[in-house]
């Protein structure tokens, strides 16, 4: 074919629908449940947002932004995540007055320039939770158990969090000092992109995939040995918070997340058995973000989470999703009188909220009947000429075979009764 789909993109087919279906379900429910409302914000936005938002020496704002100029010459970016776009819409519209914490989700498109692989495509679909405006660590327990709760009843088993504290403004520096004379002692050892990290953004040589800079990290000094007071009573309870609720979690000196607003809280979901990426979800707390992008002191936590990802880790683990439903009625017709007989009834069935379906064109009336077994269909609505001259349907029922006439103004009636009594069976 000439035309081809854009390397890292995909079409979702209707075979694979039934997924996104159930799980956006899923979501729906879980939200509603923890009192969380939907917000949808625009796929792009101003680039410096993202610039001051996320970070200007992040790898997203540096490799992997989409960004282009409008005909008006202003600079633009398609949405690499959804927090940046979400605090903008939370303080432009006004949502800050409103009683806290505001509790926001949204689910839409994301677009990162980077390497596709399996679960990972330059345009994805995220399911994004955002808590605005509290620090208690118990609003770090809700937004993380959202994400619990959405693996769990999916039918995830073996659930864990992985659990770090990045600190505060506070206390960072005196931890980033001594990471970089740790870092410094090694500087011949590390690749290229963590030499270059550590001047620009030294927690990320913290989150480096290169092989050999693994021993180094694991050796690295811990950043919760060199917490504040503060950050380390909010870790200490969120850990008390977690243990109360039987939720699993392992401290990990490495996860940083890749992006410069994190403080405090950040975590991960891991699934066992879904390969070396058993990461579902991340996020954590950006308590200084709304104050960088222009709006009072207010802290925030979140997480976003694939849906790709999850789809494929449900395959992985053969977790099965319910089917979408098909129309149970099928109408078949024989000869251009019954076409017309044929075509009012399905409409009539259609506008009486009756899921019903055809076979277009000319074709025999056994080969109607062979579509209508192949979808599954309960029940048959059958025009033929002594249909047409007594102004009737045959109606078959395709479980028992059984068939019988019905007048045309009794047929949605008829249709509907059996249907009512197919599902109550």
């Amino acid at each position: 074919m000439k035309y081809q789909s854009v390397k890292g993109t995909r079409d979702v087919l209707p075979e694979e629908q039934p997924y996104w279906r159930h799980i956006e379900a899923q979501i729906y429910r879980i939200c509603t449940l923890y009192g969380y409302e939907r917000i949808d914000t625009p796929i792009f936005e101003q680039t410096q947002l993202f610039e001051r938002g996320v970070g200007a020496s992040t790898d997203i704002v540096e490799k992997e932004m989409y960004t282009f100029e409008d005909r008006g010459h202003d600079s633009l970016t398609l949405r690499p995540e959804f927090t940046a776009g979400v605090v903008r819409a939370y303080l432009q519209n006004g949502l800050h007055t409103r009683p806290k914490p505001v509790r926001l989700f949204s689910i839409g498109p994301i677009f990162r320039y980077e390497r596709p692989q399996a679960g990972r495509f330059r345009q994805h679909t995220q399911f994004n939770v955002e808590a605005l405006g509290e620090q208690d660590p118990a609003i770090d327990v809700e937004v993380m158990s959202i994400a619990w709760q959405l693996y769990a009843d999916l039918g995830f088993q073996g659930l864990c969090f992985q659990l770090n504290s990045t600190g505060c403004p506070q206390c960072r520096p005196g931890y980033l000092k001594v990471l970089r004379e740790y870092y410094q002692a090694h500087f011949r050892e590390i690749c290229p992109d963590c030499q270059r990290r550590l001047e620009r953004s030294p927690l990320r040589v913290l989150d480096c995939k290169v092989d050999s800079c693994q021993p180094i990290i694991a050796n690295a000094p811990p950043l919760l040995e060199h917490l504040c007071a503060d950050c380390s009573s909010h870790f200490a309870k969120l850990r008390q918070y977690l243990e109360l609720l039987g939720r699993p979690y392992t401290l990990n000196h490495r996860l940083v997340r890749g992006l410069d607003y994190y403080t405090k809280t950040v975590f991960e979901v891991w699934v066992q058995g879904i390969g070396a990426q058993n990461a579902m979800c991340g996020g954590g707390r950006y308590d200084g973000l709304i104050e960088q992008l222009g709006g009072p002191p207010t802290p925030g936590i979140g997480f976003g989470s694939g849906i790709e990802r999850i789809i494929l880790s449900m395959k992985e683990q053969g977790l099965s999703v319910p089917t979408l439903p098909k129309p149970q009625v099928f109408v078949a017709s024989q000869g251009e009188s019954a076409r017309l007989v044929a075509l009012r009834v399905l409409f009539s069935l259609r506008e009486s909220g009756v899921a019903t379906t055809f076979a277009p064109g000319d074709r025999s009336l056994k080969a109607q009947l062979r579509e209508a077994n192949r979808i599954g269909a309960s029940v048959v609505l059958i025009v033929g000429e002594e249909e047409v001259a007594k102004q009737a349907v045959s109606v078959k029922d395709m479980a028992s075979g059984v068939q019988e006439m019905v007048r045309l103004e009794q047929v949605v009636e008829n249709v509907t009764k059996r249907l009512n009594a197919l599902t109550h069976k």
